[in-house]
């Protein structure tokens, strides 16, 4: 088994030193998923919830999470993002909305994180503009399904 790598060999919590590591072009694609009540899924798609338009402030809101990324989770490296992405797909026969956001950095570490905590930054934004008029809102299925650059090169799940 792999030793986690921000635990030092005192079993103490330490950040990753990744100074000798290359540069490389990393991506990371995440998503998750957020079921709702159909009326909330038609509110949305038709721009009529009373706070405004819900997928403009997701997208923003998943943007900004991930430029914040290494202020939230503790030993993150702080990285200057050359990409994020946030996009919707709506399945009206489930009634929910799957979130998909990309991060791209160009550095010597990876980028899953910031793609992890766009997606989940979004989902709790289109759950606060909705929760008005739909408490039973479900976040799920949060989940890195690509990474690639660096030593460990291409991983893609599901």
């Amino acid at each position: 088994m792999a030793r986690l790598t921000h635990i030092d060999t005192a079993g103490k919590a330490s950040m990753v030193d990744v100074s000798t590591k290359a540069a490389t072009d990393r991506i990371a694609i995440a998503k998750g998923v957020v079921r709702l009540a159909p009326e909330t899924l038609q509110l949305i798609t038709e721009n009529k919830l009373a706070k405004g338009d819900v997928l403009s402030a997701a997208r923003i809101a998943g943007i900004m999470a991930a430029k914040k990324t290494s202020a939230l989770i503790p030993l993150c490296h702080p990285l200057g993002l050359s990409s994020v992405s946030v996009e919707f797909t709506f399945y009206y026969d489930t009634s929910s909305i799957e979130i998909e956001a990309t991060a791209k950095v160009h550095g010597a570490t990876g980028v899953e994180m910031e793609a992890l905590t766009a997606v989940s930054v979004a989902a709790l934004t289109l759950y606060d503009m909705c929760k008005a008029v739909d408490r039973a809102i479900r976040i799920t299925d949060i989940r890195l399904v690509h990474k690639s650059g660096g030593k460990s090169g291409v991983w893609t799940g599901s």
